[in-house]
């Protein structure tokens, strides 16, 4: 990824709803490089998706929390399997340490989430489990300092 990639990457964050014509101007090149180097992006994986960044909170969820799971031996496909059914659960994340699996959560409130733990450890492929609430957000997930870094 060169220095026009991280550019394009970092204009199309900061304005998802430009236009490939207008992301052209912004940047200074022809719109058919723009186009081309989408195209490149998205087939190599690093561009996952054009959707709307969605506000859990703001859409009636705000609690969330951080549940580290650790999973009986031999049991992590079955694990996996039992947490895709609950949509409460945003994203799993295998890990090394103490814990098999992280998962980021969101209730309606401390009751939800208390039934969310309790869906969580119906699985019989689930042994512990460990919940930390986020009482707030102080850095959002971005990417544009690490695209613009050459680190």
């Amino acid at each position: 990824m060169d220095e026009l990639d991280a550019r394009l990457l970092t204009t199309m964050r900061a304005h998802p709803r430009i236009g490939l014509t207008e992301l052209a101007r912004l940047l200074g090149v022809a719109r058919g490089t723009v186009q081309a180097r989408v195209e490149k992006l998205t087939a190599r994986g690093v561009i996952v998706d054009f959707g709307p960044t969605i506000s859990t909170a703001d859409a009636g969820y705000p609690i969330m929390a951080f549940i580290s799971l650790q999973i009986a031996q031999g049991r992590l496909t079955e694990s996996v399997e039992a947490l895709r059914a609950v949509p409460q659960i945003l994203e799993v994340h295998g890990t090394s340490g103490q814990y098999d699996l992280l998962c980021r959560v969101v209730a309606r409130s401390t009751d939800h989430l208390q039934e969310v733990i309790a869906r969580v450890l119906a699985s019989p492929a689930v042994q512990r489990t460990d919940t930390t609430i986020a009482l707030s957000t102080q850095v959002p997930y971005r990417v544009e300092p690490l695209l613009l870094s050459r680190d």
